[in-house]
């Protein structure tokens, strides 16, 4: 104990306990029975009698301390967060008022209750708390006290007490008082000043004094009793020398509470070492207390106010001054153990941390304040740049950098390596202001609507708009009318939601929820990826295409990783959740008949959506994805494009109908650089879309990797910025800010067509799946996480708090949803269903058959004239003119190329109605200068398309559309396939620059290409044009790497092709178009072999011939419709072989003069022709061996695919030996004279007899 009158001023309430006790020993708490069976009575009730409670007739002497006063002390409710920019204007200005308004005159005169007051005259005697006092006061005499005065400022307290209590009413509730800072500060000089924790105590005839081990702070409480009178108790805060100041708040509370629900116990009245009282709260400026035996401090804080000479004085004229709020403390001491300068210093010291920068840097970090607390600064002269000139900048720097400070992290979490960024732009110091300016008018250009403002309204707009739960990043766009369309509206704010906007937000949080907690308890275990910690992604997809819908657009098509994917199906798209309860059951349904189908997280659906506070309605459809990150991403903005373009093309709208909605983790989107491929494709004329809106699911980790090991920027979207996109960084715990950033993103896009970000900054529940542990790498962060409530309950309990609903209705709506699943989980479960059969889609389509391939003669010369007769305004280059005329000339001369051939099989699909679309890196030229299928006009650069003119003259419907896309292939292709599932008639080609450059999309070609029948019913018909040659280019410019193509493909998933003649490229393309399957093909193009002179087709083979050749016999032997021309009986070798080196084989042959070796050229390499090549082994029944010639080196080409499979399918063929190149690591030697002598070594080896 510290003293020997323990409880000290709480004498009085110890008395009562006793007698409470004596009465009924039960009546008291065991800590009391305890103490009063071991000390017998208190001191203070010996002799006493039998003094009881202050009766009714004690009234007219009940302390009259006024109910305002006393509640300062208790706990404050939450009553809800106020975002709106004009609010917090409001309330700046009665902050204002309030601050700057001197003693104002009284609205009742004290003489107005005189007459009221009743003296009745007498006697009686003091009982209880009365006598407890009087008993004090009588001891008091005997303790020797000094007493020291100090006024001291309180305007940066002031202002940084509302920062706090602004900051804690938008987020967890609750406020601090002066009285909490004060305590602190004074707690803080104790730390410093040991001393005047010091108590004086005697011993016999010895006295000591007594050094407390702890500060404990006691608080005087003010508590109303029964019968309305009050009695004042003195209650310990104890240790608070080891509270942060976040915990000195908890425990000042804890001990207010317990004190006005009467839970006090014993200890809490003991062991007090210095006293803080507030007389202040009554007006009183200066009061001396007294000391109790046993006390060595007594500190008293008095009324803040202005000097009493500044009490007449206007609100701007004490702006204009300066003049600041002062309070006066006491600090009134036992001065037989303390000195008077100590007591001097302590004040002094509690002074200078009122307004010392270290003071209110720790206090704001221990509550998680998100910006930095204004700081005490003299008063500046109005000099040098103009201040009204300081204000503009610093609404600039808002604008531009709020962002920083705003209050985005629902953890309140900065990951440990992340650069902290500097945001000293944002104080007022920064800009020379202090915080005298506050109330002072300033001109502001404008902002909020007026010329112009207090600075203290500017800031509070500033932080209202731009450092809430909203941080947004905007002024890097480049144009001026983008960036103040954001601007007005961000700093009007976001209204408050009407009621039944927040029971729908509120219902969509309940679904989200609880669909996860429902397959968490019925599934434990099972991978989901669930979304806990970002269910508010649910209600803020819904805004966006609610919003979408509201504008009368078509369809929103949305990309995403598996990561919440299965409750967006069931809450966004609308999948059943019978079906989603089946896939978990292990019954999933192939999307395509025989299909292998793919994990749940991996699917696709289709829904509609209905506006709920509005007429509106708009398709909503989700993009099947595999576990590959953002591969969907170009395949998402493709979709869009392809049914963009369909609408256009039916006259039904010119505008941006379809709204792609792209998802993204946090680790990816900043990782993974399809991201970046596809972002830069947004703009372009070939690919835009009218803008995307992304959504960042910002979970603030990338499976066990933290952002500090993840990315090099400070943001994960900063990669947007670069792009002229602008970003809203969105608090995830903030549904209704989630969501109306979702409505000013999609107005934004609708606005200026471009992709804008949101950056959800949300947190991860559980680890990456639900079976990973992240406390083993996160342990910290996941501390946080795991006493984090759930975004669901935090908003159920604002909207309760609130009075907008009951908990009664909050807890029935939750447990409605949970039946609902339920019911239908019991239904799934007696259903017992089973997985589809995965027989293969060898089947799943019907074979193209008798399809004829052929144009007619008047097709062949309308599309010739097209590139003759040129528009009179148009020059074509000079250089084009020998091209222009061979075209022009080509059904009569004959001799087409490869790249005539090619256009004019696109050209004839475009006339006849059909869609043609051919990107790539060059495609309107073409790499090796072959195609010309886009003209420029050297005069002015004006672009004109023959073909696609051509195609509008028809009016059939068709187009020719030729782009060059952005040196890309992961987004290239990935675009271009979404494209061929957005329109799926559409003939759609994608060229790579060089064939081996499309290892580059290597992930589209594995995922989506080769596999997304079988996986996800997805049919698309993309060409891949793939130039590929051993011309002695070298590893990266020789080979497509045909082997890798091969491997994927089974059950005829894909064409493989590689044509020798620019007609049977032309039929092949046609036939692909035309088709009834829709199968991708994949074409081996040629390089050299674009202007080989034996390399090309005759009109007639474009008019008269009707098909593609899937294999083609040896010309010289047999022709056409398997006729023979020539011995066949002499062939005892037949050579097998793929495109270019056909012509390197027949021009060896021709001159060699050999008549026993026959070529057979495999045009199409899967499916393996079997039964066009059994019957051209048939047409040689002496042919004794079969070799495979190719340029490839024997691990690559088609050579092992077609050792592997080719005896299966025709077991009596001669034996198949291999000539090629050897096997090797690369594709290709890099030097030109090597790959000659390899070349002459491998045509020698072919003719070896």
């Amino acid at each position: 104990m510290s003293s020997d009158n323990t409880f000290g001023q709480n004498d009085w309430l110890v008395d009562e306990m006793f007698q409470q006790y004596q009465e009924d020993p039960n009546s008291v708490d065991a800590e009391w029975r305890k103490f009063f069976e071991a000390k017998g009575s208190p001191r203070s009730a010996q002799g006493a009698g039998t003094a009881g409670k202050a009766g009714k007739d004690t009234a007219a002497s009940a302390p009259k301390t006024n109910a305002k006063v006393a509640a300062t002390t208790g706990a404050p409710s939450q009553d809800g967060r106020e975002t709106q920019v004009d609010s917090a204007a409001k309330k700046a200005k009665a902050t204002s008022n309030k601050q700057t308004s001197a003693l104002p005159k009284p609205k009742k005169s004290p003489l107005d209750g005189i007459n009221g007051v009743t003296v009745e005259p007498g006697e009686y005697q003091l009982k209880g708390a009365f006598k407890a006092i009087a008993k004090n006061m009588n001891e008091s005499l005997e303790v020797p006290t000094a007493t020291t005065v100090r006024d001291m400022p309180v305007k940066l307290m002031f202002e940084n007490r509302s920062l706090i209590n602004d900051h804690l009413k938008r987020t967890r509730g609750g406020k601090i008082s002066f009285t909490h800072i004060i305590g602190y500060a004074i707690v803080q000089a104790t730390k410093l000043h040991p001393d005047m924790n010091k108590n004086y105590k005697e011993d016999g005839k010895k006295s000591f004094a007594v050094q407390p081990e702890h500060v404990n702070l006691g608080l005087a409480i003010d508590l109303p009793g029964k019968d309305g009178s009050r009695s004042l108790v003195v209650a310990a805060i104890k240790e608070t020398e080891k509270l942060a100041f976040n915990e000195f708040i908890d425990a000042y509370e804890d001990i207010v509470k317990r004190a006005r629900d009467g839970k006090l116990t014993m200890d809490d009245f003991s062991g007090v070492t210095i006293q803080l009282t507030n007389p202040g709260g009554i007006g009183t400026r200066h009061s001396i207390p007294r000391l109790t035996k046993g006390q060595g401090t007594i500190v008293g804080v008095g009324a803040m106010d202005y000097p009493a000479e500044f009490a007449g004085a206007s609100e701007d004229r004490l702006a204009e001054l300066g003049v600041g709020k002062l309070v006066t403390l006491t600090s009134t001491y036992d001065h037989r153990v303390i000195q008077g300068a100590e007591s001097g210093e302590f004040l002094r010291d509690i002074s200078q941390l009122l307004i010392d920068d270290k003071f209110w840097d720790e206090i704001f970090t221990a509550l998680d304040i998100p910006y930095s607390p204004m700081r005490w600064a003299q008063d500046l002269p109005n000099s040098g740049v103009n201040k009204d000139t300081r204000v503009m900048q610093l609404i600039q720097a808002y604008r531009s950098r709020g962002h920083l400070i705003a209050d985005t992290n629902p953890l309140r979490w900065h990951q440990p390596g992340l650069p902290v960024p500097d945001s000293r732009d944002l104080l007022l110091e920064s800009h020379g202001l202090t915080i005298w300016d506050l109330d002072r008018t300033f001109h502001v250009g404008g902002f909020g609507g007026k010329e112009t403002m207090t600075l203290r309204e500017v800031m509070s707009r500033l932080r209202a708009a731009y450092t809430l739960h909203v941080g947004a990043e905007f002024t890097h766009v480049m144009d001026r009318d983008e960036r103040e369309w954001l601007r007005d509206r961000l700093e009007i704010g976001m209204p408050k939601p009407t009621s039944a906007e927040q029971k729908y937000i509120l219902q969509k949080l309940n679904a989200a929820e609880a669909f996860e907690n429902f397959l968490q308890t019925k599934y434990l275990g099972q991978k989901r990826f669930s979304l806990e910690g970002a269910e508010t992604l649910i209600p803020l997809m819904d805004a966006v295409i609610d919003t979408a819908a509201g504008q009368g657009l078509d369809e929103v098509v949305i990309g995403m990783p598996h990561r919440g994917r299965l409750n967006v199906l069931f809450n966004i798209v609308g999948k059943p959740v019978a079906t989603i309860f089946n896939e978990f059951e292990g019954n999933v349904q192939s999307a395509q008949q025989g299909g292998s189908g793919d994990v749940k997280y991996h699917l696709g659906f289709e829904g509609q959506h209905i506006q709920m506070f509005g007429d509106g309605e708009i398709k909503v459809s989700l993009a099947a994805n595999p576990s590959h990150l953002e591969a969907v991403d170009p395949v998402l903005v493709g979709m869009a494009r392809a049914k963009a373009d369909l609408l256009k093309e039916a006259g039904v709208r010119e505008d941006n109908p379809v709204v792609p909605i792209m998802l993204h983790g946090d680790a990816s989107f900043a990782g993974l650089g399809v991201v970046q491929e596809t972002l830069n494709l947004s703009r372009l004329p070939g690919y835009s879309v009218g803008g995307t809106v992304h959504i960042v699911v910002n979970n603030q980790i990338g499976f066990t990797t933290t952002p500090d090991s993840g990315r090099s920027s400070y943001y994960a979207t900063d990669l947007a910025k670069g792009f002229d996109c602008p970003v809203f960084h969105v608090n995830g715990d903030d549904p209704e800010a989630a969501a109306w950033v979702a409505q000013l993103a999609t107005e934004y896009r609708r606005e200026f067509g471009k992709d804008v970000f949101i950056d959800l900054i949300c947190y991860r529940l559980r680890g990456h799946n639900e079976a990973d542990d992240p406390t083993v790498t996160q342990p910290v962060m996941y501390d946080r996480i795991h006493s984090h409530d759930s975004v669901r309950t935090r908003y159920t309990k604002d909207l309760i708090g609130r009075g907008d609903i009951t908990a009664e209705d909050a807890e029935k709506a939750a447990q409605d949803f949970h039946d609902q699943l339920d019911s239908v989980f019991t239904d799934v479960k007696e259903s017992e269903g089973k997985p589809s059969e995965q027989t293969g889609i060898t089947d799943s389509q019907e074979l193209t058959r008798g399809l004829d391939t052929s144009i007619s003669e008047d097709t062949f010369k309308r599309l010739a004239e097209a590139f003759q007769n040129l528009p009179e305004d148009f020059a074509a280059n000079k250089r084009l003119k020998s091209v222009m005329k061979k075209r022009g000339g080509s059904f009569t001369d004959g001799d087409i190329d490869w790249g005539w051939g090619e256009l004019l099989a696109f050209g004839s699909l475009a006339e006849a109605g059909k869609f043609v679309r051919l990107a790539g890196e060059d495609s309107q030229r073409g790499t090796f200068t072959q195609r010309h299928a886009v003209l420029y006009n050297p005069d002015n650069g004006e672009a004109y398309n023959p073909l696609d003119h051509n195609a509008i003259e028809a009016g059939n419907g068709g187009r020719f559309e030729v782009f060059n896309s952005a040196l890309t292939e992961f987004a290239g292709m990935g675009f271009e396939y979404g494209y061929t599932l957005g329109n799926k008639d559409a003939m759609v080609a994608w060229e790579a620059q060089f064939g081996d450059f499309a290892n580059g999309a290597q992930t589209i070609i594995d995922e989506y290409v080769s596999s997304g029948e079988t996986k996800w019913g997805e049919l698309s018909s993309l060409t891949l044009l793939l130039p590929h040659g051993y011309e002695g280019q070298g590893p990266d410019h020789s080979s497509a790497r045909i082997e890798r193509y091969l491997q994927l493909v089974a059950e005829g998933s894909m064409t493989v092709a590689q044509p020798s003649t620019p007609a049977n490229h032309f039929h092949l393309l046609r036939r692909q178009a035309l088709g009834e399957m829709k199968r991708p093909l994949v074409v081996f193009s040629p390089k050299s072999m674009l202007r080989n002179k034996a390399a090309v087709s005759q009109p007639a083979d474009f008019i008269e011939v009707d098909r593609f050749q899937s294999v083609i016999d040896d010309p010289k032997f047999v022709e056409r419709g398997n006729k023979k021309i020539a011995d066949t009986d002499k062939v005892t070798t037949i050579m097998l072989c793929s495109g270019k080196i056909y012509w390197d084989l027949e021009k060896k042959r021709e001159k060699d003069g050999r008549d026993d070796v026959a070529i057979i050229r495999v045009e199409m390499l899967h499916p393996i022709p079997f039964n066009r090549l059994r019957d051209a082994f048939a047409n040689y029944p002496n042919a004794k061996q079969i070799r495979w010639v190719q340029d490839e080196p024997a691990n690559q080409g088609a050579w092992p695919f077609y050792n592997e499979h080719l005896r299966d399918l025709i077991p009596d063929m001669p034996e198949m030996v291999r000539v090629s190149r050897r096997s090797q690591s690369t594709t290709a030697t890099g030097v030109a004279k090597v790959h000659q002598q390899e070349e002459k070594a491998l045509l020698e080896e072919a003719f070896e007899k």
